[in-house]
């Protein structure tokens, strides 16, 4: 009879009864009892390697020390770490790892926070009996983000073992043999993983460590916070390392729920943008055409003036909020310009079609918890290049794909998924819609009599036969021109199939905007408004009295970037509330309020499965720079509203939490009703999509991740699709559509459709469909 999970064993150590379960690793059983046992290449979210040998113990009847990581225990076992036969063997393991590495601990990066030092000195010998030359391997160069020092390798396989079982990459393997083994990449390249920054942690020398942070402070001159990752929509938990008032590097928090051991390399170095020299440190208000250094008082007397002259005329204001805004700053802001009696207020600044606002959900989320994805048995992403928009929920397919879940996408884009992917679609934009509604035909959720696909049956017989499905739309797909339709029809197929849906959000706290009625058609709590605003575009034309901007830069932000910008040039007051200046805040805005980013600022974000996570300033404001929750508190005095007169970023939060009912709101959606494509078909068809470092405005400031291969703007087009065009690898080009355009280098992949143009976005409007191409001499991205 097979043993039930709940069945234990007892085992002995150090003459200690432990309980364990059949078959578990000694080392972990020794782990969760406090016992220490040294090792190196052990660890708990890798496969068992066993390589380096620092775990062995004595076991009794066995005939030599065993590793403690790859010895499942027995009932009755009784083990020895202390004897002096498990004493002698790993003094001796330790020997050896020492032979050949070398004395760099006073200038090494790792000093102070090595495992190598910890347990040399608990086994290792003051001095070495080898008088021998000591080897020296050539340092590779694997990109901006990881420093190499391969001579302090000991050959543990954590980098290796992480690319192949986590990052779904092996870039880094083992090659030549004993003393003469090195690890490095196969062929000279950098490393591209979203993730390849946990290799640093994971390394238990300093062999590999972070190129930013490299030489610039000691672990024991810095001290160690609490925070939130405020790059993508999972929140990862963070550890900030702080040293005289500046953010000096991240590392990950666990967090098993949530990230686990692991954060994405966004979260990791993207706050070397904190300090950028564009960073706004005094508030500025036009004068005489150009902007000018005034006082606080001046500032905020000038902004409230602004939006004064708007108070009886609701549909003369524009409310932007970033939705890597906090909670607090989103429910500010919004209650200040409901105060004022108008609902146009909006986060969904990246999203184009609002046909569907009527059917939107209470709050849209994820749909499911992050367990829950990870242990689905089929998943359908719509309009999502997952891997880059969310490298942590990209990171719980990966694991539900290798648990044997069909993970399946209908894009207008081909992914390199990092795992064995399902029936899955590369379809021009202008089909996405056609490509839907037949998809719900296989499923009786739509025309029966619509042509289907052997993929598109098979993508539906793995949803129908799933005891557990989710269909995920993302971030491409809510951009999408025709995404109220995409919407209702991939809604339809749910229900159709008994799958939950969700939508990918897009910020650190997307959903948390819907929380705090940071859209038009909702109020705080996710409560519907009796009177809806008007969404981001239709705030544009025509140009409002007043525009009020908190965190949000025209042209990077927005995917009508352009036209935001063309509008606020119209509008009589633009008041930005920004940690950052850009080209567009310095020609369009009136008033300039200097705000803190996320490390100078109390605060909370909602991730994507609805956890409300709270956080606390790392540092102190830089300047005259001041949290965006006190920002909009003291422009409500000076409005003279009523109910603005909070203390602490938690009373705001709490009187948000006051109006919320006590259950989460479920993920569902209505049907619109919209029918008719906004997608142009013909010409060569353009797909645009966010770069992973272009998500904010910290992220586009982070000169480490600018460096990155993923940072590159680039024109992706079938080889026949170049040819045609007259076009090939390298060459530079410019795409038109209209008066937008923008121009790139070319590098062809025959995974997309003929006839299709894919591209990363970085500015201006997004160009979506029926396009123009030419070749050009030179280009920079416009």
């Amino acid at each position: 009879m097979a043993m039930s999970e709940e069945q234990t064993i007892t085992i002995e150590v150090d003459g200690n009864q432990l309980p364990a379960k059949p078959g578990q690793m000694l080392i972990e059983v020794t782990d969760a009892a406090g016992i220490t046992v040294p090792r190196f290449c052990y660890h708990k979210n890798l496969s068992i390697s066993a390589n380096c040998r620092m775990c062995l113990v004595e076991v009794e009847n066995a005939p030599k020390p065993l590793p403690a990581c790859a010895t499942p225990c027995a009932d009755g076992m009784k083990v020895f770490t202390k004897s002096p036969l498990a004493r002698a063997a790993q003094k001796g393991t330790m020997e050896f790892l020492l032979i050949n590495h070398p004395l760099d601990c006073p200038i090494c990066d790792q000093g102070g926070e090595c495992e190598l030092q910890d347990v040399a000195i608990g086994y290792g010998n003051d001095v070495s009996r080898f008088a021998e030359n000591k080897r020296v391997v050539a340092d590779p160069d694997i990109g901006p983000l990881v420093a190499t020092e391969m001579t302090r390798c000991i050959h543990c396989t954590r980098c290796v073992r992480f690319g192949d079982e986590i990052a779904g990459l092996r870039e880094l393997g083992a090659t030549g043999r004993g003393e003469h083994t090195k690890i490095g990449t196969y062929v000279k390249h950098a490393m591209t993983s979203e993730l390849s920054g946990n290799v640093i942690d994971l390394c238990p020398v300093g062999a590999l460590t972070s190129k930013p942070f490299r030489y610039t402070a000691r672990a024991w001159e810095v001290t160690q916070q609490e925070t939130i990752a405020p790059h993508d929509s999972v929140g990862s938990n963070l550890y900030a390392h702080v040293r005289r008032g500046k953010v000096m590097r991240i590392v990950p928090r666990e967090n098993d729920a949530i990230n686990q051991s692991w954060i994405s390399d966004r979260d990791r170095f993207g706050y070397e943008g904190l300090d950028h020299e564009e960073r706004l440190t005094q508030p500025m208000v036009r004068e005489g055409g150009s902007l000018k250094t005034v006082s606080w008082d001046d500032a905020l007397t000038k902004a409230a003036e602004s939006l004064a002259k708007v108070k009886t005329q609701p549909d003369e204001v524009m409310t932007l909020v970033s939705p890597s805004a906090t909670l607090e700053e989103m429910y500010l802001a919004q209650k200040l310009v409901r105060d004022m009696g108008s609902n146009n207020i909006d986060h969904r600044l990246r999203q184009i079609d609002f046909r569907g606002d009527s059917a939107d959900p209470q709050v849209s989320w994820l749909g499911v918890t992050l367990d829950d994805l990870e242990n689905s048995d089929a998943v359908l992403l719509v309009g999502s290049n997952v891997r880059k928009e969310q490298p942590m929920i990209n990171h719980r397919l990966r694991l539900a794909a290798n648990r044997g879940a069909s993970v399946m996408s209908i894009n207008p884009l081909s992914t390199n998924a990092n795992y064995t992917a399902g029936p899955s679609l590369v379809v021009k934009p202008s089909e996405m819609v056609k490509t839907l509604q037949a998809l719900a035909s296989a499923v009786g959720a739509g025309d029966e009599d619509m042509p289907v696909s052997d993929e598109i049956r098979a993508i539906a017989e793995n949803l129908r036969s799933a005891a557990d499905a989710v269909v995920l739309l993302g971030n491409i797909a809510v951009s999408h021109p025709d995404y109220s339709i995409v919407r209702d029809t991939a809604a339809r197929v749910a229900e159709a199939t008994g799958c939950a849906l969700g939508i990918i959000p897009e910020a650190a706290n997307s959903v948390g905007a819907w929380i705090a009625g940071a859209v038009p058609n909702r109020l705080p709590g996710g409560k519907p408004v009796s009177a809806s605003g008007r969404s981001v575009n239709e705030m544009m034309t025509p140009p409002p009295q007043c525009a009020l901007l908190i965190g949000v830069e025209p042209m990077a932000d927005v995917a009508r970037g352009r036209a935001l910008v063309n509008s606020l040039r119209g509008t009589e007051s633009v008041i930005a509330v920004s940690a950052y200046m850009s080209d567009a805040l310095m020609e369009v805005a009136d008033v300039v309020l200097p705000m803190t980013p996320f490390s100078e600022t109390s605060g909370t974000y909602v991730n994507a499965q609805r956890d409300m996570q709270s956080f606390n300033g790392l540092v102190k404001p830089k300047g005259e720079s001041r949290p965006g929750w006190k920002i909009l508190r003291v422009l409500g005095n000076f409005l003279d509203l009523e109910g603005f007169d909070y203390e602490s970023s938690e009373d705001v939060c709490n009187e948000l939490i006051q109006q919320c009912d006590d259950s989460l709101p479920e993920m569902k959606v209505g049907q619109s009703g919209a029918s008719e494509s906004k997608t142009e078909a013909g010409g060569v068809e353009a797909t645009p999509y966010v770069p992973a470092y272009s998500v904010d405005a910290v992220v586009r400031r982070s000169e480490p991740l600018q460096s990155t291969e993923d940072a590159r703007c680039v024109f992706r087009m079938h080889p026949q699709t170049a040819s045609a065009h007259g076009l090939s690898d390298g060459n530079w080009a410019i795409l038109k559509q209209g008066e937008n355009h923008c121009s790139a280098k070319v590098v062809t992949d025959d995974e997309l459709c003929e006839d299709v143009l894919v591209y990363a976005s970085q500015s201006g409007d997004l160009i979506w469909g029926n396009s123009m191409i030419e070749k050009a001499d030179t280009g920079v991205i416009v």
